[in-house]
């Protein structure tokens, strides 16, 4: 396990242990973290965070500094909802916290 996907887990963690049903899961080249067996967010092994979002907001989500569409290796992209945030705005708790919200608010909705 790489030190930086360690560390954003952990803060991960930290940021939904108040949720009653969380789970971690090896996914995605990373560990995953589900609610209620919905996937919220992954830890990606360079610090990344794999977010699932809500499909109709993507386009405007995109837009944020260091997002980009997620991709499942090289050149092949997933689907909208899914989005991969560098590693350098996570370092702002405020950041990590946003993001982790918008893939609670998905997670709720479905």
């Amino acid at each position: 396990m790489t030190v930086e996907r360690e560390r954003l887990a952990t803060r991960i963690r930290g940021e939904l242990q108040d949720e009653p049903s969380v789970r971690e899961v090896s996914m995605f080249g990373g560990i995953s973290f589900m609610v209620d067996d919905k996937m919220v967010v992954a830890a990606g092994k360079d610090g990344s965070l794999l977010v699932h979002v809500d499909p109709g907001r993507h386009e405007e989500l995109l837009q944020h500094p260091a997002c980009r569409q997620a991709e499942m290796g090289k050149g092949r992209t997933m689907g909208p909802g899914w989005l991969t945030v560098d590693p350098e705005p996570l370092a702002d708790a405020e950041q990590l916290t946003f993001w982790i919200e918008q893939g609670m608010q998905n997670n709720r909705a479905q």
